[in-house]
């Protein structure tokens, strides 16, 4: 059971050279568009030459009935512990078993260090934190390079192992706009990032080329490699949500630096339930206090204006937050925010019925050229005076906005005596 990422990585590591199992299929879920298709023989391996199908998860019970399926492996994060729970019912009532597999047997061994950059949630700043791991590393004179969780939307021969290094990478390999969030303001900063589906391989070629390998994990997954330091990022906008997610637990449990973002925007109470989490869970991890700062490029263009916020999409949708940086910048400068809801164009009117507690914000959903643009649509049909684009990626590059648009972007900053510029230099 996945999503187009853990899945493929886990049966990769796990399954693909078991000759004593056999993996009828994939189910899919969380991403549009993955099911119908098939994992490439080219992938699969030579146990399995003509791939194997991908279904949707709604399909599961029908799947273990005709298959005479014996275990469902989840393989896929952030799952509130009731939702794991649910399908672990549902897979347990057909009589299969449920399995989940730990989190080691799964990582691959680099031969360079490796920094992992994880959350307990998606949306808590692991972008930011990235960035700025890479920038110290770079102020050290070591060269690092990104390894990205996996996003192979599209044609997964292809995409098996991809360098980005300039912009045309980004056409290249057909990215969309999720993909782009994610590279674009790393090659901004020119650093190298790889990304795809043989994670093995992916290894191989960025250790080429790397001092410090920075693996940039994806909503609340555990790292796909083992990690010479561990960084977990911690929301407190979501207080408690830390030890009820899958797998974001795990990362809270095994870090070896813990990240309380985003305390300029939480209560005082949150930080401090947070902080007495982690110190119950993982009393050795070294709690770091930072703040996201969110910064307007032009903000004339929006004080006391009618505005349409554009949102990072997957923050909203499996990460579950109502809002984001956009929201925060719009009430800073007194907008009147305008519900796009109504204005929603195609499969965007069905992302507002599947995620029902979005603020009135837009999550920037563009899996396909299509969705793209019924998002341009959506995003020219709001009435508005300025858009505010909260995602990391420019939209003005991709799609055509017909009214101005200000860009928001944001960092961390830390707080406090323990800063991640001396933690690295002790790692270093």
């Amino acid at each position: 059971m996945g999503a187009a990422g853990r899945d493929f990585h886990n049966f990769n590591t796990i399954f693909r050279d078991d000759p004593l199992s056999k993996v009828v299929c994939f189910t899919a879920t969380q991403i549009p568009d993955i099911w119908g298709r098939r994992y490439p023989s080219v992938l699969a391996g030579k146990l399995y030459p003509r791939g194997i199908p991908i279904y949707q998860e709604e399909e599961l019970p029908n799947l273990i009935s005709k298959y005479k399926i014996n275990d469902v492996v989840l393989s896929y994060s952030d799952l509130s512990y009731e939702d794991v729970m649910h399908k672990a019912s549902l897979v347990l009532s057909t009589g299969a078993n449920f399995v989940l597999l730990d989190s080691k047997s799964t990582m691959l061994k680099p031969k360079k260090p490796m920094i992992a950059v994880t959350a307990v949630r998606t949306g808590c700043g692991k972008s930011q934190v990235t960035h700025k791991v890479a920038e110290i590393l770079k102020r050290n004179k070591k060269r690092p390079v990104v390894v990205r969780h996996p996003m192979p939307y599209g044609d997964l021969k292809k995409q098996a192992c991809q360098r980005f290094a300039k912009f045309s990478d980004l056409e290249k390999h057909k990215c969309t706009i999720e993909e782009m969030e994610e590279y674009m303001p790393h090659l901004e900063k020119g650093t190298v990032v790889y990304a795809g589906v043989d994670y093995k391989k992916i290894l191989s070629e960025a250790e080429k080329e790397a001092d410090v390998v920075v693996f940039d994990g994806g909503n609340n997954d555990t790292p796909f490699f083992v990690p010479n330091l561990w960084i977990v990022i911690a929301d407190p906008l979501r207080p408690g949500h830390e030890i009820r997610y899958y797998p974001g637990e795990i990362n809270l449990r095994m870090a070896d630096i813990a990240i309380i973002n985003k305390e300029s925007s939480a209560k005082k109470a949150d930080i401090t339930l947070v902080e007495k989490n982690i110190e119950s869970y993982n009393p050795k991890a070294k709690i770091i206090h930072a703040e996201s700062l969110v910064t307007v490029d032009s903000p004339r263009l929006i004080r006391g204006k009618r505005v349409l916020v554009i949102e990072d999409g997957p923050t909203l949708t499996h990460g579950g937050m109502g809002y984001g940086a956009g929201v925060v910048a719009a009430k800073r400068f007194r907008c009147k925010i305008i519900d796009p809801k109504k204005y929603a164009k195609g499969s965007l009117k069905s992302v507002y019925k599947k995620y029902t507690g979005l603020g009135p914000v837009l999550p920037a959903m563009g899996y396909s050229k299509k969705q793209i643009a019924e998002l341009e649509r959506t995003i020219n049909a709001v009435p508005c005076d300025t858009v505010i684009c909260a995602t990391p990626v420019d939209l003005r590059k991709i799609i055509k906005i017909t009214k101005p648009v200000v860009k928001i972007s944001y960092m961390i900053k830390e707080k406090g005596k323990l800063h991640l510029n001396n933690m690295l230099k002790k790692f270093l």
